[in-house]
């Protein structure tokens, strides 16, 4: 990793997620089950931390946000 400028990666659980993107637990879960009718490729996935913990990685869940809204307001 040398030369590489490091970056500043923060895990987020879902508290947090629910609460920087107003989606609820159902919703997000939809989002990344990809057998869902509202499956969306594009949310993060959350990654694992163990012991049955999960969470997301705050820059890819503020990423999908801004392109959210790109998308809305073009």
């Amino acid at each position: 990793m040398s030369g590489q400028p490091k970056k500043n990666i923060r895990f987020i659980r879902l508290r947090t997620v629910i609460d920087k993107t107003g989606l609820s637990r159902s919703t997000i879960y939809n989002k990344i089950k990809s057998d869902s009718k509202y499956f969306d490729p594009t949310f993060p996935n959350q990654i694992r931390l163990g012991g049955g913990a999960v969470a997301w990685i705050e820059c890819e869940v503020d990423a999908w946000m801004l392109n959210q809204i790109e998308i809305t307001r073009g």
